[in-house]
């Protein structure tokens, strides 16, 4: 079935390749569609189109299909080129002509498009709650460690002395800011596209205020050339949003690797949670967070594919659009199982003592004896070449005796402040 059959046959071919895989993608749209086509039920009856006894029908069922999207029943068959030509044929198919006025003064293309926004919204949201619980471990774990130092490195060399409860803190706060995109992304599909129809309205007056407040959007997407051109620019949102959060997983993902490898041996994991060699029995790897890492820079290159898709294209729908969702929704659906995988996992980090007497460790503390004779008189640019000539001849002891005081530093984490300032 196509909600588009005007009793026309079509190519085997060019359908197969119209229609590509959106059967399976749509299963994730299911429940919002759903919502939708409640939503425009009811306006359809406050309007006059429906009468109340057809308004109840069509509502009963919608619950019907609902339910079966939530147990895991509903299948879009081949015969159908999408979910929204499913719950059209289901519909019709058990009340009759009542299931054919459920399309009334609206199109796939506004159809789609609102469950879209519903998609996002929610999983938005899942994936923000999801952040927190990972957010709060690691503030956790920072508290718990804040006093086992680490070196710190520029360059990847030996720079100035760190702690492990900066590290952990240091990726929770990052997080932050991509809570703020988070939430950027929400504000904007957060607008009810629908009524927009095929981007150009329709000539029933329809009452687009009733479904805004039915399906919860904060306000409306008022002009319907602007909610159909939004088909694009919303996905390129999202998608920079969850490139940041997996920029800030994946660059934690790999110091866990670089820290767990024996040349820096700060960190490691239960057995159980790494895997070995099919010919080196000493080995113990770290492929959750490698893979993490890869999946998480696979993410990033997102935002990439949703700006060649769109860019440059005039005003109005273009079957381009199709291709938005696949890659779109298996994002959602990756981000929030590699959330769940790297809380379940860095909670059970094993912290190692880390021995800072060790000689290649020595320079660590070269900034803390220049600031120590700055303190004694002597100008920053003295200090420093006097340290650096210590450092030059073989003279240098290091000073371990200072303490980093200032908000945010090694001996005063702001952790509290930290938590706080995470977006309620």
């Amino acid at each position: 079935m196509k909600l588009w059959d005007k009793g026309i046959s079509i190519d085997n071919k060019i359908e197969q390749f119209t229609v590509g895989n959106d059967r399976e993608i749509d299963i994730h749209i299911a429940k919002y569609d759903v919502i939708a086509s409640k939503a425009h039920a009811k306006m359809l009856q406050s309007i006059g189109v429906l009468s109340a006894k057809e308004l109840e029908q069509l509502l009963e069922g919608l619950n019907v299909l609902a339910k079966q999207i939530e147990e895991g029943t509903f299948v879009i068959d081949e015969q159908f080129e999408d979910v929204h030509s499913k719950i059209e044929y289901e519909l019709t198919k058990t009340l009759g002509e009542i299931g054919k006025k459920i399309h009334t003064a609206r199109s796939r293309n506004d159809q789609v498009l609102v469950a879209c926004h519903l998609y996002y919204k929610e999983n938005l949201e899942l994936i923000q709650a999801k952040v927190k619980i990972l957010f709060d471990t690691l503030l956790s774990l920072a508290e718990t460690h804040k006093d086992k130092l680490l070196p710190g490195y520029t360059h990847l060399q030996v720079a100035m002395p760190s702690s492990f409860g900066l590290w952990f803190s240091a990726y929770a706060e990052l997080m932050i800011d991509d809570v703020f995109l988070l939430n950027a992304a929400f504000k904007t599909v957060d607008q009810n596209p629908l009524g927009s129809a095929a981007g150009y309205g329709s000539s029933f007056p329809i009452d687009r205020e009733l479904t805004t407040q039915e399906m919860e959007f904060s306000t409306l997407k008022y002009n319907v050339v602007a909610a159909q051109m939004g088909r694009g620019k919303n996905e390129r949102t999202i998608s920079a949003a969850l490139g940041s959060l997996a920029n800030t997983l994946s660059r934690f993902a790999m110091d866990v690797c670089l820290y767990m490898s024996q040349n820096f041996g700060f960190v490691t994991f239960p057995d159980e949670l790494t895997t070995g060699s099919s010919i080196m029995p000493h080995k113990k790897n770290p492929d959750v967070f490698e893979l993490i890492r890869g999946k998480c820079n696979k993410i990033q290159a997102l935002q990439t594919e949703m700006v060649l898709i769109t860019n440059n294209l005039p005003s109005g729908y273009h079957r381009d659009f199709q291709l938005l969702k696949e890659n779109m929704i298996a994002a959602f659906e990756e981000l929030k199982d590699i959330l769940d995988i790297f809380n379940y996992a860095i909670q059970q980090v094993i912290v190692k003592d880390v021995d800072l007497n060790d000689d290649k460790y020595k320079y660590l503390f070269t900034v803390d004896n220049i600031n120590t004779l700055v303190v004694e008189g002597k100008s920053f640019r003295e200090a420093y070449q006097k340290i650096g000539g210590e450092v030059q001849d073989g003279s240098y002891i290091p000073d371990t005796s200072k303490q980093h005081t200032h908000m945010g530093s090694i001996h005063n984490l702001c952790l509290d402040k930290i938590k706080a300032k995470f977006p309620h």
